[in-house]
């Protein structure tokens, strides 16, 4: 490794980056430049002088992974992307948080090129960045797990810059917790521990001891302090030497915690909240300007011997690129089979065979939707390698276990139950719902594996951050939320989501697949694979439920149509026996049943049902027109809705004539046959709204 160098051109380029940050925020009237301003020298030794990266190429998979969990400083990643010739440039800088910009206020993943993850709330960062390094490890398992550490083409680091308001989010408390019982050696995070948020000095609610924590959570834990002592003297090589230090240490992530002085060197607001998160004013800019040696008359303005000099970061990332490629191609040539996989694995595409993998399950049975999950994932994870996932703890209720397969963890933490190594494929994730979530989002960012959490759709409200998340990056994320309804049952009102689903509903981008008996849920986990355009949640029920008989296509008078019509997001499961409908039925999930026996009801007094499976509002709506008006006929005004949750998701589906049976309040601790005799959500009352859904017509 060559020695550390640092030149005065170096102390130039920090400068020039803060005064940059300070300029971009003043020209805007609004933004964050204090932690920018001081963070400059660690965010300008990280891409200068640590990373391996290549500007030209933000899709290299042995790239170094960049993290900013402090999303609102994102001029400190901004200004060295323009620095380092990734694609800004000062017009972007100007640009600032507005309209159509390349810099908006929040780093945004597929917007900015250089971005690795969209880091809006704090802690999602940090977070996520324990999923990149827990990809890191699996796809090295994938695709060169023999290689020794450091040897292999898929090795690399993952850095973070993270900050107090971070470190005091609970999520970074359950995924720091998983990431050094995951020993991940790889992952090494910067907390810039300033001391001040928007409430000014953060003592008012934040004293613990950080290193004595992440000590406890067995990371590798050093201090590195600017402000020791006495004066402040930014000591960049000790940083230089405390990075190397973590990268050394591959049994345990690494927690760097840097003293820093907010705003340095702003003459009258450094240390204050007031340079947190507003402008400086012109006087104090001009006085920060004056301060290091800059003209207080000029705006962005950047030396010519600086550019210059920080754009060899080009000549840099492609020799390092290069070497790498030469690497790659002596596995690749070494590893034919593996190179064919990764090929697929990353142009997303799924392996033959998975057709057939397929579980069919026989008609007239009953099988519950969790289980049928459980054994569609078990046989699918025999052809789709990339596929791993896992629970919060709920592996067994959520039936989230591929058959098999070992557990995803150090072989010295398997258990009586579970046998892991390094590279196993069952993720464990302890009770931590929050950041199972945001480490999934890590994973799919990192590489195109397809990983799965589940737990209870309930408790998708701890997670609705990081699925939020997921949606606005088009993330392809998984979750798994069984335990639909509140035909789960006994465990009463606080385990029964009401409003979960059309809340979920709500959130754009985000698809959300109730299926209706066990060979809908084997479909709909083929459709969610083949899809890479944003995250799915599949929602599957706790009790047996029917399995249809069917036939190879559409629905007829006598036959029910093929599961495979699950990817349109709804479709005519069964046709009305007597020719045109008079009234349809649409269901999802364990209440698609409903419809099937209020079908035959309705026909025995003479009225003629369509029965319309939906379970996925989403995809249908991405149908034509003319596919969409086949399956709910706009001269068919007599609908009913059916779905045991919140009805506010079904009004444009069913229209004014329509009704829908629903449950528009809390539940109650009993067996799910009482609470869905009690709330209604039962075959009879299906037939009387249907009834008057026709009267209203």
């Amino acid at each position: 490794m060559a020695a550390f160098q640092w030149d005065s051109v170096d102390d130039q380029a920090v400068n020039t980056a803060r005064i940059l940050a300070a300029d971009a925020v003043e020209k805007v009237g609004n933004g964050h430049p204090g932690t920018a301003m001081s963070l400059a020298p660690a965010a300008y030794l990280l891409f200068q002088k640590i990373m391996r990266r290549d500007p030209a190429d933000n899709e290299w998979i042995g790239r170094d992974r960049f993290i900013l969990s402090v999303g609102h400083s994102s001029l400190t990643q901004y200004v060295q992307l323009y620095l380092g010739g990734y694609g800004l440039e000062l017009e972007d800088l100007k640009a600032l948080r507005t309209w159509g910009s390349k810099t908006p206020g929040h780093p945004e993943y597929g917007h900015t090129d250089g971005v690795e993850i969209t880091t809006g709330p704090l802690g999602q960062g940090l977070a996520s960045a324990v999923g990149f390094a827990y990809a890191s490890r699996f796809e090295r398992g994938l695709f060169d797990p023999d290689a020794a550490t450091g040897a292999s083409p898929f090795d690399h680091f993952v850095y973070v810059i993270a900050g107090d308001g971070d470190l005091q989010e609970g999520i970074t408390s359950e995924a720091s917790s998983l990431a050094g019982h995951q020993q991940l050696g790889n992952l090494i995070a910067i907390y810039d521990s300033n001391q001040i948020s928007i409430e000014d000095d953060t003592n008012i609610a934040f004293t613990e001891d950080v290193a004595a924590r992440y000590a406890a959570y067995d990371w590798h834990v050093q201090t590195v302090d600017w402000k020791k002592t006495g004066s402040y003297v930014e000591d960049v090589a000790e940083l230089n030497a405390a990075i190397t230090a973590a990268q050394n240490e591959t049994g345990k992530p690494s927690l760097i915690i840097l003293k820093t002085i907010i705003g340095w060197p702003s003459p009258k607001k450094q240390n204050t909240g007031k340079i947190h998160g507003s402008a400086l004013g012109a006087e104090e800019l001009a006085g920060v300007k004056a301060v290091l040696g800059f003209d207080p008359e000029k705006t962005f303005d950047v030396a010519p011997e600086v550019i210059a000099h920080t754009r060899l970061a080009l000549e840099r990332g492609a020799t390092a690129h290069a070497a790498w490629t030469v690497q790659f191609d002596a596995w690749a040539a070494a590893n034919p089979e593996r190179k064919v996989l990764l090929d697929r694995v990353f142009s997303g595409d799924l392996p033959d065979g998975v057709d057939d993998a397929l579980p069919v399950f026989p008609g007239g049975t009953a099988v519950s939707t969790r289980a049928a999950s459980g054994k569609v994932l078990t046989a699918l994870g025999g052809v789709i390698p990339e596929l791993w996932g896992g629970s919060a703890d709920l592996a067994e209720s959520n039936n989230t276990t591929i058959g098999g397969a070992a557990s995803f963890i150090p072989s010295e933490h398997s258990t009586g139950e579970w046998t892991g190594n390094s590279y196993g494929r069952v993720l464990h994730f302890g009770i931590r719902e929050h950041a199972m979530a945001a480490i999934l989002n890590g994973i799919v960012l990192h590489g195109n594996t397809r990983p799965f959490g589940g737990t209870f759709l309930i408790f998708s409200d701890y997670m609705r951050p990081a699925v939020r998340l997921a949606a606005l990056m088009k993330a392809p994320s998984i979750f798994v939320w069984t335990h639909d309804s509140v035909a789960l049952g006994e465990d009463g009102p606080t385990h029964q989501p009401i409003e979960q689903l059309a809340t979920l509903r709500a959130i754009p981008g985000l698809d959300v697949v109730r299926p209706g008996d066990a060979n809908e849920t084997a479909w709909a986990w083929k459709t969610i694979l083949e899809r890479r355009g944003g995250p799915a949640g599949i929602a599957l029920t706790r009790q047996n439920i029917p399995v249809y008989e069917r036939g190879e296509g559409a629905a007829s008078a006598e036959i029910f149509a093929s599961a495979k019509n699950v990817a349109r997001g709804a479709y005519v499961l069964a046709e009305a026996a007597g020719g045109t409908p008079d009234v349809i039925l649409i269901g999802t999930g364990s209440e698609v049943q409903l419809a099937v026996d209020a079908r035959a009801q309705l026909a025995a007094e003479g009225i003629n049902a369509r029965v319309v499976s939906a379970p996925c509002l989403e995809w249908f709506e991405e149908q034509s027109s003319e596919y969409r008006e086949s399956v709910l006929p706009a001269a068919i005004t007599a609908r009913v809705s059916v779905e045991a949750g919140l009805a506010l998701t079904w009004r444009g589906y069913v229209g004014d004539a329509g009704r829908s049976i629903s449950i528009d309040h809390f539940g109650a601790s009993a067996d799910y046959q009482t609470l869905f005799r009690e709330f209604g959500i039962t075959t009879e009352a299906v037939v009387a709204a249907a009834k008057e859904s026709i009267s209203a017509a």
